[in-house]
């Protein structure tokens, strides 16, 4: 997340670079928003149907412990359905508290004081808050969306249960 994407050589889709050695004590309010040719992108990272809105409000910090990112992502558009490919819509309101450290602590763990915060090696100087933004949407999806309503050819779980119950035949209604 902070930078050095190993995907591809031309970098993010939506990337917003911040240098790091320009941050200091005081907190730095930051907005980003994806344009539209960077959530079309986005749409065939994450292989969504779209991507209609992605913006996040960011505020980073450099304290003793390293350089702190909170805020939130914002998004909204509709992903396939697992079953059928049908439009899922999502709003998703994800937050973000990372920190990122300029080396690796003795050791293989990160003491930190906050216990929600998630931590990261920042390698060079750049911060790109649209990855950051972009990896934190990816993981606030839903990895199996369902369409509402029945799909023909698939049962629900609790049918499935019927179904691999040898003595439902038995029951009555």
């Amino acid at each position: 997340m902070s930078g050095n994407d190993p995907r591809s050589d031309a970098g993010p889709e939506f990337s917003r670079p911040v240098s790091a050695h320009d941050l200091g004590a005081q907190r730095r309010q930051q907005m980003i928003e994806a344009e539209p040719n960077e959530r079309q992108s986005l749409v065939r990272r994450f292989d969504l149907l779209t991507l209609d809105r992605l913006t996040a409000a960011l505020e980073l910090k450099r304290d003793p412990a390293g350089i702190r990112i909170t805020g939130q992502v914002h998004a909204s558009g509709a992903q396939p359905c697992v079953t059928s490919g049908e439009p899922v819509p999502f709003l998703i309101t994800e937050p973000i508290a990372l920190l990122l450290v300029e080396t690796p602590p003795e050791g293989s763990e990160i003491e930190l004081a906050d216990a929600d915060l998630d931590s990261e090696i920042l390698t060079g100087d750049t911060i790109d808050l649209g990855e950051i933004a972009a990896q934190t949407f990816a993981l606030a999806l839903d990895p199996y969306p369902r369409a509402v309503g029945v799909v023909p050819g698939v049962i629900s779980e609790a049918e499935a249960k019927m179904a691999s119950n040898p003595f439902s035949v038995l029951k009555r209604d």
